[in-house]
């Protein structure tokens, strides 16, 4: 039998379920209620309301309990929510037990958020103006927050986005991805028994984008958090109302700079996994690899060796290093991809096949052409792309070129070099001898030109979720 997760919002109807299934093997999970515009518009005056009562709102030891709570709950179902989230997303269960470790290091993050948070003292008395005064700020929360999440980390982005709302003290509304809802189901499960009010806190699947567009778009939100697709995040934005803040998180390419001298040994183990961890499902896989020309081939057969290696089958056993796809079609349009780099000149040193509907053997192509769509666009599936070069800085231009910005990387032992290359790539963050996927969930994560808007991380997204009102008090024993 099948787990059933009803629908979320107090006083609402379903209108209807969703079924989730397996993106391995097709096979039935769980189906969750779906929310139509009569539970949006429910959940919305609920959390508007909520946020509108001020003598209702959280207090900040309250918010701590229930953190903590729900941290050692989840501590103690670490087993089981790995292996739920490896079933109903597709990464690998030893990934997936990663993924639940830094979930919890996460709440763990929002509790000391709310320890650290504090305002700031304006300076006055200072000249005859501001005499007679004392100013000083306060942070209180933001509003309504709703959240819009990806199903590639189906546990931890939810963390990343409700988390912070709860530390804040802003109700929130998630959207998990019909994927992957279920990890998101069970956190928010895991927050009520902790003691949070059902209110505080409303997931929901919709049924269909105009019903999600609605939720995004009203006027009553004053937080809006998106992690997706380009495409989606922008056009949500463009229909915030007026005076809704948002951060997005959305994909890009990311480029590796491997220089002559650069440690082969350490460096290729650390691409291999950058590029074909979760197969690449992931918004700063380890894509285009730009490789001086004296090492670029041989770098290039050893990282296919190491892909050949790979284990890839059933995310849910232990011995598995490289998963499904989230969908079949994403499988064909992979392959898609890889065949028309080949057509236009690129080599196949591994891979470049349909292992089975749902898997694709991970892929290196050596020096694909510049138009090939694996070159211009996000792969999102176990492809590394390995170019040689002669010159770094024509390397880095090329690198630059696209119109997606994130993380990047250079392996090298001359910090001169690594120095440039930090200065020279469009980039949010530079890892030096590491690869591009690296992260820990407090520090910012941002993409520039079309990967994003506004800077991801417990920390920041705490700080974005909140206003900073100042005080002034004026007293003639000031």
């Amino acid at each position: 039998m099948t787990t059933h997760f009803p629908l979320m919002v107090p006083g609402a109807s379903a209108d209807g379920s969703h079924d989730v299934t397996a993106p391995y093997d097709g096979s039935l999970i769980a189906s969750v209620d779906v929310a139509g515009a009569s539970a949006v518009e429910t959940a919305l005056s609920t959390a508007h309301a909520l946020y509108r009562d001020r003598d209702k709102w959280l207090t900040a030891p309250q918010r701590i309990e229930i953190l903590k709570r729900a941290a050692d709950i989840m501590q103690e179902r670490a087993e089981e929510l790995a292996i739920e989230a490896a079933r109903e997303g597709g990464k690998p269960l030893i990934d997936s037990q990663v993924e639940v470790a830094r979930a919890i290091d996460g709440v763990h993050n929002c509790i000391d958020c709310i320890k650290e948070n504090h305002g700031t003292e304006i300076p006055m008395g200072i000249n005859p103006a501001s005499m007679g005064r004392m100013a000083m700020t306060h942070r209180e929360p933001i509003g309504v927050v709703v959240a819009v999440s990806a199903f590639n980390h189906p546990l931890n982005l939810i963390i990343h986005q409700v988390g912070p709302a709860i530390a804040s003290g802003c109700p929130v509304i998630i959207k998990p991805a019909g994927d992957t809802p279920l990890s998101c189901m069970r956190f928010i499960s895991i927050l009520r028994e902790a003691g949070l009010p059902d209110e505080w806190c409303m997931p929901m699947v919709v049924t269909d984008r105009n019903v999600s567009t609605s939720l995004v778009a009203d006027k009553r939100v004053a937080f809006f958090s998106f992690i997706g697709s380009g495409k989606v995040g922008w056009s949500l934005r463009s229909q915030l109302a007026p005076g809704a803040r948002c951060a997005l998180e959305h994909g890009g390419a990311a480029p590796v700079i491997v220089e002559a001298d650069a440690d082969l040994d350490d460096a290729l183990p650390l691409l291999a996994k950058g590029g074909f961890y979760h197969a690449g499902q992931v918004c700063v896989s380890v894509q285009r690899v730009y490789a001086h020309s004296s090492i670029a081939k041989q770098l290039a057969e050893r990282i296919a060796d190491m892909g050949n290696n790979m284990v890839v089958g059933d995310p849910t056993l232990a011995e598995t290093e490289v998963g499904p796809l989230i969908r079949p079609r994403e499988v064909d349009r992979v392959h898609e991809w890889v065949e028309e780099a080949i057509a236009k000149g690129a080599e196949k040193l591994s891979g470049g096949n349909k292992i089975s509907d749902t898997c694709y053997a991970p892929t290196v192509l050596y020096n694909p052409s510049d138009d090939a769509i694996v070159s211009k666009n996000e792969i999102f599936g176990p492809v590394i792309l390995v170019y040689s070069y002669d010159d770094m800085d024509d390397a880095i231009t090329k690198a630059n070129s696209l119109p997606v910005s994130f993380q990047a990387a250079v392996f090298t032992k001359n910090i001169d070099k690594a120095l440039r290359a930090y200065k020279r790539f469009d980039a949010s963050a530079v890892m030096v001898n590491d690869h591009t996927a690296f992260r820990v969930d407090w520090m910012p994560f941002a993409g520039l030109k079309e990967s994003g808007h506004g800077v991801g991380g417990i920390p920041h997204t705490f700080h974005d979720m909140q206003i900073e009102k100042m005080i002034v008090l004026r007293s003639p024993e000031l």
